[in-house]
């Protein structure tokens, strides 16, 4: 039985022309030797199994032949591989640069290649300064690392740089299929583009799951062997993921986790492969940015046809709140709920599942805009304008409330026939509004009149409260718009004299219920009436101003009723410099106290005092 090769090191590449994914370095380093334009201090750079090694050994063995060896010749004794991971001192360094100065026995060039020259020491790095710099003819060094910036700047300054890039889905898949057909392995297409994206750039990687997988498999490879095999979700469970987000279907979409979880796979690896699930269907949205989809043909059909599906606002939300989920996936406590969490938002995304409830719609319409309630023409039916009685007719007699319709959450007849609203007519004397109602059919003719907003004012309570959610509530389900007609508002002349007597009488009644603030307020200065009975006070400061205004709705309806005149309004002015005559020296107020009581001053001049 012969030994296992892997196919890492089975199929290395023995010319350029094989290393794959590396044209552009590749083409450089091949015209660099047949026009002998070749430097003695090269650097490769980039990720793992790109090729930096394997270039190197095949560069080593190009530039000493000479055409007359034979294939199998690879130039053992000159070329010189060092790992400076475990050779990285000082004496090391000085080792190889012994080595050096002896010219090649067979061929022209000795090859000192350095792997993970990341790893030497500050020592070692200066040690080699001046045998990097000035090397002799016959020796070239080929320095390889996976972190250049690991490297000082002095030996990258005598370095040729060559940066390696990660091997493409695409190169990767189309070599592995060149593998699988020379073992005689049936491979299946979209099986291969998962092993080049589990590699991720590496193309010694891929080929290490596909010995793995092929081992797995037998010479069938399938799509289901490498998914179990490598322990990835297939990318069907995305596209049905997707389907249900965009279904609104939550329920299923949480069975369908659960089911994720319950075959081994975190909910990191499902969120962060939901993620990429969404940029795919992105990017299939336009027709240049196809290429950047690195999946088989088959899947990529799939992908089209789901982004169809699919707004691009939409993609972008699902994108973020993914995206949101895996930056906070390693701090949650519960990791679990904030993945279904995350599924639950993505399903409703686009989705309004809110119900509104009728009891809160009826409420919504409890605002009566016609020019009497509904309880005004309750039990009568109308068919025209004419035969609506006018609002003197439903005035109550003095002393008596008018009938106002109640309001409740159950909905009552009244609120029934408002709601019920069927067209609205303008007229020269006014709208006309028709309402449907269990009688008949109501007209109601709206005269020109102005809108009051009839509402008491609140108890106060602290905005932050449940009390004053409640009490917001409350107030809102008892406000009722009504229309009032102005020409039925009491509107009599009244003297300055009237109003200020009243005002100190407003003044007294709330100094006595305990109102101590607003009554000294009100006592800062006196009303003066202006026009259009306007009543206009001057205050010192605004903290005033908005105390009294506080207070105002009771004041104005004091002196409403007392001066029997509905069309008072107060206009409060603020003047800071009024606020002076309340500030008084020490001076200013002995003054004071010795006007009120002049014995003060006998009591100052007796004992001596000063002030």
């Amino acid at each position: 039985m012969e030994p296992f090769i892997v196919s890492a090191r089975k199929y290395r590449p023995q010319t350029f022309k094989d290393v794959v994914g590396q044209q552009a370095i590749t083409n450089t380093l091949q015209n660099a030797i047949d026009h002998n334009h070749l430097a003695q201090a090269l650097l490769f750079c980039g990720p793992r199994g790109v090729g930096k090694t394997t270039c190197a050994r095949i560069l080593a063995k190009q530039i000493n032949s000479d055409g007359t060896e034979s294939a199998e010749e690879d130039f053992a004794f000159n070329i010189f591989e060092l790992d400076a991971a475990s050779n990285n001192s000082v004496d090391d360094i000085r080792s190889l640069i012994d080595q050096v100065r002896i010219p090649p026995q067979v061929g022209k060039y000795k090859v000192y290649i350095i792997d993970e020259v990341h790893m030497l020491s500050q020592s070692a790095f200066n040690a080699f300064l001046k045998t990097l710099e000035e090397p002799p003819k016959h020796a070239i060094f080929i320095l390889a690392t996976t972190e250049k910036h690991k490297i000082i700047p002095t030996i990258l300054s005598r370095c040729q740089i060559f940066d390696f890039k990660r091997i493409t889905v695409k190169d990767a898949a189309e070599y592995l299929k060149y593998i699988a057909e020379s073992q005689g392995v049936n491979a299946d297409e979209n099986a291969l583009h998962i092993i080049a994206q589990k590699a991720d750039g590496a193309m010694r990687d891929a080929l290490s799951i596909f010995d793995r997988v092929v081992s797995f498999s037998g010479s069938e490879l399938t799509r289901k062997a490498v998914t179990e095999n490598l322990n990835v979700l297939d990318y069907d469970t995305y596209f049905e993921a997707t389907d249900l987000i965009l279904q609104h279907n939550i329920p299923q979409l949480l069975i369908l986790f659960n089911k994720t979880l319950s075959l081994g796979f975190d909910g990191h690896h499902f969120i962060t492969g939901l993620a990429s699930h969404f940029r795919d269907l992105m990017v299939c949205q336009h027709q240049d940015t196809i290429a950047l989809l690195e999946v088989g043909e088959t899947a990529q059909k799939s992908y089209k046809e789901q982004a169809e599906k699919t707004a691009g606002n939409f993609l972008l939300k699902a994108l973020d709140m993914a995206n949101d989920c895996d930056l906070k996936y390693k701090t949650s406590k519960n990791q679990r709920l904030l993945v279904e969490l995350t599924l639950m938002k993505l399903a409703s995304i686009d989705f309004d599942g809110e119900k509104k409830n009728p009891e809160s719609v009826a409420l919504e319409n409890t605002k009566i805009d016609f020019i009497a309630p509904a309880a005004f023409f309750q039990g009568t039916t109308f068919s025209k304008t004419s035969d609506v009685p006018k609002v003197e007719d439903k005035i109550a007699p003095q002393g008596k409330e008018p009938e106002t319709p109640s309001v409740s959450n159950n909905g009552s007849e009244e609120e029934k026939q408002i709601e019920k609203i069927t067209e609205v007519t303008e007229t020269d004397e006014g709208p006309i509004t028709a309402a449907s109602t269990s009688e008949g059919t109501l007209i109601v003719q709206e005269p020109i009149a102005k809108k009051i907003n009839i509402a008491a004012p609140a108890k106060r309570v602290s905005g932050l409260s449940i009390s004053s959610l409640k009490a917001k509530k409350e107030h809102e389900l008892k406000r009722i718009e009504v229309v009032i007609d102005e020409d039925s508002l009491p509107k009599e002349d009244f003297k300055e004299e009237d109003l200020q007597k009243h005002w100190e009488d407003f003044v007294t009644r709330i100094d006595g219920k305990g109102q101590k603030i607003l009554a000294s307020n009100l006592n800062v200065d006196k009303p003066r009436l202006g026009e259009n009975f306007t009543v206009h006070i001057e205050l010192p400061n605004s903290s005033m101003k908005k105390e009294i205004e506080r207070g105002q709705f009771e004041l104005m309806n004091y002196l409403r009723e007392k001066l029997n005149n509905h069309f008072i309004q107060l206009v409060i002015k603020v003047n800071e410099e009024s606020a002076k005559k309340f500030a008084f020296t020490p001076e200013e107020k002995y003054q004071k106290l010795r006007e009120k009581n002049p014995t003060i001053d006998l009591l100052r001049s007796t004992f001596d005092l000063d002030l």
